[in-house]
């Protein structure tokens, strides 16, 4: 039978290991027994879930992260009558180490902050048309994490090229305000994971690669804005995705939008 307080939404972001997303609610719907051919990270926003994985029960609520590995049973139902909410991340199965996988079905969940709120930035990112690099950033923070959780390491080494690898991409960074620079690409071009060129990036510059990016294609805007361009020629013009992607950023940066900041120079 149908679950009349059903809603979903889910969609494929253009973000590397990332194949699939799903925004979801239900007021009485239960998961049969499944699988899935990738690593499924979940978050329970409101209400509970109570699930089966290996043939063990579990039940989670909104504090913790769920990390159900691929071609594991495991099915799914609300804790109580009043239904659940939940944001699942579906990873490549590339993303995190196949070898522990028996780990991964050992503990399946865990009451991470950290992990949580990196998640949570990846699901936020993701609706955002223009901020895919965001988005990288914020997926190589929960795989590292993921990671170490499943080794059974809480913090990963420390890494001494920390200041270097930081320097390096924001040079790299600074060859394409216009056009971006994917995450993978700088991994691949630098030599170094991608988690960790987030964490030195915000060891050593203060802000995300993301962050840095949009701070440089501002500058640019506000140029071209004092210049005389129109707001939704310069959105393109430095990079961003269209008039709306350049007014949410100016706004958060500035406390006005684009044309407001124009007319000052009058």
């Amino acid at each position: 039978m149908a679950d009349p307080g059903a809603h979903v939404r889910a969609w494929r972001p253009d973000v590397p290991g990332l194949t699939e997303v799903l925004h979801a609610s239900f007021a009485s719907h239960a998961y049969p027994m499944h699988t899935h051919d990738a690593w499924t990270v979940l978050m329970v926003d409101v209400g509970g879930v109570r699930y089966d994985l290996d043939r063990r029960e579990h039940q989670t609520e909104p504090s913790r992260v769920i990390l159900l590995p691929p071609h594991v049973a495991h099915d799914g139902r609300a804790a109580s009558a009043h239904g659940f909410r939940k944001r699942v991340l579906y990873l490549d199965t590339g993303q995190l180490d196949v070898r522990r996988l028996g780990r991964a079905v050992d503990q399946p969940d865990w009451a991470d902050p950290t992990l949580r709120r990196a998640v949570d930035g990846v699901h936020r990112a993701v609706q955002r048309p223009g901020d895919e690099l965001e988005a990288e950033s914020w997926l190589a923070l929960v795989t590292a994490r993921l990671g170490r959780r499943i080794a059974g390491a809480d913090e990963g080494p420390t890494d001494g090229r920390a200041p270097t690898l930081a320097r390096r991409l924001r040079d790299l960074l600074d060859a394409h305000v216009v056009e971006g620079i994917s995450l993978a690409t700088a991994s691949a071009v630098l030599g170094a994971r991608p988690s960790h060129l987030v964490r030195a990036f915000g060891l050593e510059v203060g802000v995300s690669p993301h962050r840095y990016l949009v701070g440089r294609r501002l500058d640019l805007a506000r140029r071209l804005l004092l210049a005389g361009e129109r707001p939704g020629v310069v959105a393109v013009e430095v990079g961003f995705y269209d008039q709306a992607h350049l007014n949410r950023h100016f706004r958060r940066m500035l406390g006005v939008p684009p044309a407001v900041y124009a007319r000052s120079a009058g």
